[in-house]
């Protein structure tokens, strides 16, 4: 496509805005989940972008953005499940859990049977107790955590109980590396997760269970809730046709959907408290006669609580 003047193709899509949704972009490694915001916010040509659950710059694959009123919906949509592939390296440790950092232990993982690695994953499956690992963004004391290890801080992160609903093995291979003669194994692995897991610190806590160390050595994100890399588009992509998924559309596919009629839309869009049908649990996603999003609901001592409303 030939364009005239000066003018880049981005800034001529930016004056025209984009509808509130949602952006599912398959991340590039490399760039941090800020940065991809930024691409956002001048393809869309707006401030009001956010993105649902971060990702490390050395990761790729689904991240979930939203823009102008779908930016209300990322922090419901952080908790959902997620699912990553992901390689293990055992017989290495690094200071950061994954292969941006130092090495600071090597192992002979060789001797390593797949039975034992079974069973160290079946430990790390199920309702677990999990220490993030130090380079995370999580806050102690209102710091960040990485900028403590920046630092040279000594500190402890403590545990936090998560959920890994699979954590399966696909291939387990012997690496010889040239500058070392100790063998390292890699495993390639699929872990399906709840929110706020860290797949670096499976892998760091997997190989020391296994006595040998280990680090992740790349990680890719394949589905965030519904959305998955099917529905993921690259940041080329987005250059070329910045596709937003309709608030309404994004709403639907993430949440269970309760319908209403009109005086029931009114009333919720005044505050009112009205009779709950049997709801699931979490939030549920009320959608007025005219089919549009309303608003996000609990079910609270058989009422309906608004979590959030979301206003033409």
């Amino acid at each position: 496509m030939t364009h005239t003047g000066s003018e880049r193709p981005e800034a001529s899509r930016a004056r025209k805005g984009a509808p509130s949704g949602l952006v599912v972009v398959d991340k590039p490694g490399g760039l941090t989940s800020h940065g991809v915001v930024s691409r956002m916010r001048r393809l869309a040509g707006t401030r009001r972008v956010g993105h649902a659950g971060t990702l490390d710059p050395m990761a790729t694959g689904v991240l979930i953005l939203g823009v102008e009123k779908a930016t209300r919906l990322l922090g419901h949509l952080a908790l959902t499940e997620k699912e990553y592939v992901a390689t293990i390296r055992l017989g290495r440790t690094t200071v950061t859990d994954d292969a941006e950092g130092e090495i600071t232990a090597v192992a002979d993982a060789t001797g390593v049977t797949r039975e034992s690695v079974d069973a160290g994953i079946a430990a790390l499956t199920g309702p677990i107790q999990q220490v993030p690992s130090k380079v995370s963004a999580i806050k102690v004391n209102g710091v960040r955590s990485y900028t403590r290890v920046r630092e040279g801080e000594e500190f402890e992160l403590a545990a936090r109980p998560v959920t890994v609903h699979s954590f399966t093995v696909r291939d387990m291979r012997r690496v010889d590396e040239p500058e070392d003669a100790v063998g390292a194994v890699d495993l390639d692995v699929t872990v399906v997760c709840s929110s706020g897991t860290y797949i670096r610190a499976l892998a760091r806590d997997l190989g020391a269970g296994l006595g040998v160390g280990g680090h992740l050595t790349a990680l890719r994100r394949t589905r965030v809730g519904p959305y998955g890399l099917d529905t993921a588009r690259t940041l080329e992509q987005l250059e070329e046709s910045c596709t937003v998924v309709p608030i309404e559309q994004a709403a639907d596919a993430a949440f269970p959907r309760w319908d209403v009629d009109a005086d029931q839309a009114r009333l919720l869009a005044n505050g009112v408290r009205i009779k709950a049908p049997a709801l699931p649990d979490g939030p549920t996603a009320v959608f007025g006669p005219d089919g549009r999003f309303l608003a996000l609901v609990e079910e609270k001592d058989g009422q309906v609580k608004i979590v959030a409303v979301f206003p033409e």
